[in-house]
């Protein structure tokens, strides 16, 4: 089976959740044994890098302006496929997907991946929300398949649209604990003695409140604040996140991550923190609790899915409330038998196998209708 895939900026090591979902989703499908080729944004992966894990690669013009930069490469995306020829066309986010009716229209038999409502961004003015919200409702509509990564998101698309789609979680890979300690030596960094969060430098991810919140706190005994990460596109917003860095020497920047260097920040963290106002189903998290880290998180409902004790949930954007959570829990650190019954949990509900058996399920019933 020839699978196509647009949507994606591309990979390897490009920040960003549909990125890590995609590079982990496809070597399997390969290994499955179908043809896959991502079609990537030429600014963000080396043009010389033709395969990666036996998943094809084709460059594809994209503008560097980001309220363009997705439909545009998306555009341009489906007419590749269309040249190039494939079974399945995946197109993922629902910015991406206003294309669907498009490559309907060329003849291709197309599938969206839904990873959340995305015109909740705060980043997003009146007229890119009203693109996010037609792409979610044309993808829905047009769609040869839906799929949707947390059943939030499927029970939106069904009241909004009438529209059933296949559920089917983001994944992690369990990690083997790293036992060096080089990056943290570099930041300065004990083990166990710093607060750890991941992800882009944008405003849902809340990370000015969790600044604020740490900052208000004073010392929180030793605890240092680690935040992994940086700006796709450097604006004010992550300016001033910088800038707020600079002004206290317990808040440290790593900028992004991955590898070795992630592994080992995500090993040795005493409490992992998500603050987002909005997450499709946040791979950041599941990595966390992979580590067996113990993790407080906002009240969204993706967040919600992942079914932590009701406890470890404070409201998005209450700056106090964060506090108190984050004193009460560096107190109160997992121990082994907790650690083991949560990294079970994330390796039975959210296993990248299974995930790749669901979606090439979803490929074969596509490809049978007629």
């Amino acid at each position: 089976m020839k699978v196509m895939v647009t949507g994606t900026r591309g990979f390897p090591h490009v920040q960003g959740g549909v990125e890590t979902h995609c590079e982990h989703l496809y070597p399997i499908l390969v290994k499955k044994g179908c043809d896959v080729t991502v079609i990537t944004r030429k600014t963000y992966i080396d043009p010389s890098l033709e395969n990666y894990k036996g998943v094809n690669l084709v460059p594809v013009f994209n503008p560097r302006k980001k309220s363009f930069e997705a439909i545009v490469h998306t555009f341009l995306a489906v007419l590749k496929a269309k040249k190039l020829g494939c079974d399945v066309l995946h197109i993922h986010a629902i910015g991406p997907a206003i294309m669907v009716p498009f490559a309907r229209l060329l003849g291709l038999k197309a599938v969206m991946t839904n990873h959340g409502p995305d015109y909740d961004r705060q980043k997003w003015g009146k007229t890119a929300k009203f693109i996010l919200r037609l792409g979610e409702m044309l993808g829905s509509k047009f769609s040869n398949k839906v799929i949707s990564i947390s059943k939030p998101i499927a029970d939106n698309l069904k009241v909004k649209y009438k529209c059933d789609s296949e559920i089917i979680f983001n994944g992690v890979v369990i990690p083997e604990m790293s036992k060096t300690d080089e990056v943290l030596k570099k930041f300065g960094l004990e083990k166990g003695k710093y607060i750890l969060t991941v992800g882009r430098f944008v405003p849902e991810k809340g990370y000015y409140d969790l600044m604020k919140a740490y900052q208000e706190m004073g010392e929180v005994s030793g605890y240092k604040l680690v935040i992994v990460g940086d700006a796709d596109h450097e604006d004010e917003y992550s300016l001033k996140l910088k800038q707020m860095a600079q002004e206290n020497k317990n808040i440290i920047l790593t900028g992004r991550l991955t590898g070795v260097s992630l592994e080992e920040i995500y090993s040795h963290g005493g409490l992992f923190i998500l603050p987002s106002y909005h997450e499709g189903l946040p791979i950041a998290l599941l990595e966390a609790l992979s580590y067996g880290l113990s993790c407080i998180v906002s009240d969204i409902p993706a967040n919600k899915e992942v079914g932590l004790d009701e406890a470890r949930y404070f409201k998005a954007g209450d700056i106090q409330g964060m506090s108190t959570k984050i004193y009460e829990y560096v107190q109160k650190p997992l121990n082994q038998k907790e650690q083991e019954t949560q990294i079970e949990m994330v390796c039975e509900k959210y296993n990248w196998e299974k995930i790749a058996e669901e979606t090439l399920k979803v490929y074969e019933d596509v490809v049978k209708v007629k």
